[in-house]
């Protein structure tokens, strides 16, 4: 697979554009966003699509991605959420970062500063799954995710197993 997305890693100690693949080849320390759109209770999941490098089938948070060069959080998280969701228009609300670190299988790894946004969602959300980014959604109580994550963790991304173990009232506290 080619990647020429040129995300935001840190070589050397400093920060510099580096290709999304070749950042998660080297382990690089990287910037990302997360985003969780929440109705109510409810937390809004996708499900990666087949086709994807690493993790395909798992099940994610709303949407997580990884800055372009230049390109400031919030303005991501909103094209990220349009392009892989086709959701627009969502008031996102920053929380705290987080950073983590995470084998994502075929010598993959995810070493990420992460910038997190929640949202909340009205009743009559349009939802337009761009089928080679996800292959479902659903909407799931949290305390009903966090105990099939409990019982089926190897259903779900290492990122989202370590939110909701590790960073649970950070980011929906």
């Amino acid at each position: 697979m080619t990647d020429e997305t040129t995300i935001p890693a840190w070589v050397d100690g400093r920060l510099m554009p580096v290709g999304k693949l070749d950042a998660h080849r080297r382990a690089l320390r990287h910037k990302a966003v997360s985003v969780f759109v929440m109705a109510g209770d409810r937390l809004l999941i996708q499900q990666r699509a087949a086709g994807k490098y690493h993790t395909p089938g798992l099940w994610a948070n709303t949407c997580c991605t990884h800055p372009h060069w230049g390109e400031d959080g919030a303005t991501c998280a909103a094209r990220r959420l349009a392009e892989e969701l086709g959701i627009e228009g969502l008031t996102l609300n920053p929380r705290e970062g987080i950073e983590y670190r995470a084998d994502v299988g075929n010598g993959l790894t995810e070493h990420e500063v992460v910038e997190v946004f929640v949202a909340e969602a009205p009743a009559d959300l349009r939802i337009d799954p761009n089928p080679e980014e996800v292959q479902a959604v659903r909407w799931t109580p949290l305390p009903d995710l966090l105990a099939e994550v409990a019982a089926h963790p190897d259903r779900f991304t290492p990122w989202l197993r370590i939110y909701l173990s590790d960073h649970l009232p950070r980011i929906f506290g």
